[in-house]
């Protein structure tokens, strides 16, 4: 039986997560459907805009997504602190970015004086929307309920377009974080959809490998794509707020997977092993098979043994579920 979501997302445990939705319906989200000839390619676009307009709407960074055929993915990192800072005026004129309101805040909006009385009440409606607007339910409900009008209306149909729930996994440590980004941004590869990742369309890694091809300092912050979660560089007391990796690395070690996802044989893995993978202490092999095998292999928390005791304590399971496979493939 599925967990209910608030069971399944600790922030003292990690800020990141991965999610998927599907399509619920035999028509496609994107693609080409062979029965009636239709193209819905167009849609991809659709779902990688909105994914971007949400991340710079909600305290949600996106790390990595990868639109497909019929569901997409997407890792996002909760910026709690960010949401803490916003005050009452910044987290009205976000909430109405995606709805309307209410009739006190559009009369604040206004300039219309309120009473103490009003004040309060409208305070009360401002910290339910902060939560909101750092809650993954709510950004995946925007989301896919803007998706599901804009296809229903060109399909002429109305009912659902996607599954009930969205299936999420939480990324414990800096090694679940980068086998499941780089899972993400090889999707079309493995599906043989792209040859390479930069002709992967509608991938986070196309979009950084085009900005990163046209900057001199690929590593630097303010050089690297705004829309998305920077590549801050490894940990250190001083290091800014981005994943912990060096964009070259990430680059580096996700060409070198997708060359052997693209291989004629399976299995063999080449030499040339990006020193990265050393760093964080993950076996080759075991590193090819989790980018194949994300999602079917995991399902709730992905991590070090250690970290998943931890974030099991903090949400008061009584059981520890994954433990084999966290304790097999992450040190």
């Amino acid at each position: 039986m599925p967990k209910p979501r608030h069971t399944q997302v600790s922030l003292e445990a990690t800020p990141y997560y991965h999610c998927v939705s599907r399509c619920v319906r035999r028509a496609f989200l994107c693609g080409t459907d062979m029965l009636s000839g239709q193209c819905y390619e167009h849609r991809r676009q659709w779902v990688e805009d909105k994914l971007l307009e949400l991340g710079a709407i909600f305290a949600l960074d996106i790390c990595a997504y990868a639109v497909m055929s019929n569901h997409y993915h997407v890792i996002v990192h909760i910026d709690r602190a960010q949401a803490e800072q916003w005050d009452r005026e910044a987290v009205i004129a976000r909430w109405h970015r995606l709805f309307r309101g209410n009739l006190l805040s559009q009369r604040y909006c206004a300039g219309t004086s309120l009473s103490a009385m009003e004040l309060k009440t409208l305070d009360a409606c401002v910290d339910e929307w902060r939560e909101r607007l750092r809650d993954i339910s709510w950004f995946m409900r925007v989301l896919n309920e803007g998706i599901a009008r804009q296809a229903n209306a060109e399909d002429q149909c109305t009912g659902r377009f996607w599954e009930g729930r969205f299936t999420s996994q939480a990324l414990l440590d800096e090694a679940a974080l980068m086998a499941c980004m780089a899972y993400v941004d090889l999707n079309p590869i493995r599906a043989k959809m792209a040859d390479t990742p930069e002709a992967s369309d509608h991938t986070s890694v196309q979009r950084r490998i085009r900005r990163a091809q046209h900057t001199p300092q690929p590593n630097a912050l303010k050089q690297q794509v705004r829309s998305l979660f920077p590549f801050a560089g490894y940990p250190s007391k001083d290091r800014p707020k981005g994943l912990p990796f060096r964009l070259t690395d990430y680059l580096e070690v996700v060409d070198w997977t997708g060359r052997i996802l693209r291989a004629d044989k399976r299995g063999a893995i080449p030499a040339n092993t990006p020193p990265i993978l050393s760093r964080l202490q993950m076996d080759p092999e075991h590193w090819m098979y989790l980018t194949k095998h994300f999602e079917s292999r995991f399902k709730g928390f992905l991590g070090s043994a250690f970290k998943l005791k931890q974030a099991c304590q903090a949400l008061g399971y009584v059981r520890t579920p994954g433990l084999r496979s966290c304790e097999q493939f992450f040190p």
